[in-house]
């Protein structure tokens, strides 16, 4: 497994193995990182496990349970499980880290918005 990576090495294996916009770059146990970079529609679904997203590059708006917030370089954003979520308006540049992690259903319970 690699210890280190970085968004240059990411998009690069990105753009060498797949047409999709992501890409996993490290996995251990539960937990899983991505590269991700998505163009023109962010066609995303709920996911089974808690994610945290780290924006590398760019811009965009996040929605998430029916709130839109802007996001932009630097930014964490947080998602649990099963929770209805995308970007939108994003910039050609934009693309995050996703860190996928623990137990399907995640690991809170009763979580709000």
């Amino acid at each position: 497994m690699n210890y280190k990576v970085t968004a240059e090495d990411a998009l690069k294996q990105l753009m060498e193995q797949s047409e999709l916009p992501f890409t996993v770059m490290m996995k251990q146990g539960s937990m899983t990182i991505e590269y991700f970079a998505p163009k023109e529609i962010d066609t995303q679904t709920q996911h089974k496990q808690d994610e945290i997203y780290i924006v590398i590059t760019g811009h965009s708006t996040f929605y998430r349970y029916g709130e839109r917030i802007p996001c932009k370089k630097n930014d964490v954003l947080f998602v649990p499980a099963g929770m209805d979520h995308h970007f939108e308006n994003f910039s050609n540049d934009f693309a995050v880290w996703v860190i996928f992690y623990g137990p399907n259903g995640g690991e809170g319970k009763n979580i709000s918005p």
